[in-house]
């Protein structure tokens, strides 16, 4: 496997991009192939045998690029799918993301915790063990958001679609919160219409940076860091024929840099 070989990203559509962008400024140098499966978005509404076929169905696409590391960039595919993905391609480093917990747990030291995800990433054993961790020493409530990812997805004035729809879901929450966890990749997108809602006093996290800095981590142990000296290159791909996802890739990618 060659180091100078790209870094191969996906999600089930452009979420993803929010993690991409804090591995490109992590890794500068390095190669990316990002694919979206906005055909197929969301994950997850979806069961899990189809989460799973959906999932290698994009990395065999992935592994035409001859990618040295996966970065499974989506919490529903991460928390469906990683484990068989790794058993398929020993060879091939794997990295996942998860609702950012611990951050949340490290950084509050009291009050309630809610985790915004999916339904099926809120289901799964993985964040099940997650969240034993830590149930007994805080309070944390889950919440799952039908329907917020196609708001993203779409594009457009996305921003306030989500502020309207968010006010909306989190009447049923409970307001005093320290902490927010963002569980699924697209929600970073939407950090301004939740800094709305919640105001400057209460955190809100991602797994975005860990994954990332996991991945420099894996890379340097394995000895798979580029030697390259110049900015590594960007490929964006979609499942989806419309152009507008491509395009709604790069707005995202510049948007992700200034929240």
């Amino acid at each position: 496997m060659a180091s100078t070989a790209p870094i191969g990203f996906f999600d089930s559509g452009v979420g993803g991009i929010s993690v991409l962008k804090k591995a490109m400024d992590i890794l500068p140098q390095e190669d990316f192939v990002y694919f979206g499966d906005s055909l197929n978005a969301p994950y997850g509404d979806k069961d899990l045998a189809t989460i799973k076929k959906l999932s290698f169905q994009v990395v065999e696409k992935l592994m035409e690029y001859s990618i040295k590391a996966l970065v499974v960039a989506c919490n529903t595919a991460t928390s469906a799918a990683i484990e068989d993905l790794r058993q398929s391609y020993p060879d091939l480093p794997v990295i996942g993301i998860e609702p950012a917990l611990k951050v949340a747990v490290d950084h509050t030291e009291t009050g309630n915790i809610l985790v915004l995800a999916t339904k099926r990433t809120l289901e799964e054993k993985k964040f099940k063990n997650l969240l034993d961790r830590y149930k007994e020493s805080r309070s944390v409530e889950t919440l799952p958001l039908p329907g917020l990812v196609e708001i993203i997805e779409e594009g457009g004035d996305y921003q306030e679609k989500s502020y309207l729809f968010l006010e909306e879901a989190l009447k049923s929450v409970e307001k005093e919160m320290s902490a927010v966890v963002l569980g699924c990749t697209h929600y970073p997108f939407i950090k301004p219409s939740l800094r709305r809602i919640y105001g400057k006093d209460v955190l809100i996290v991602d797994g975005s940076e860990g994954t990332a800095r996991h991945l420099k981590e894996v890379l340097l142990e394995r000895d798979l860091l580029t030697d390259k000296e110049e900015k590594g290159t960007l490929l964006v791909l979609n499942s989806s024929p419309e152009e507008k996802f491509q395009e709604l890739s790069f707005r995202l990618l510049e948007e992700s840099s200034d929240q």
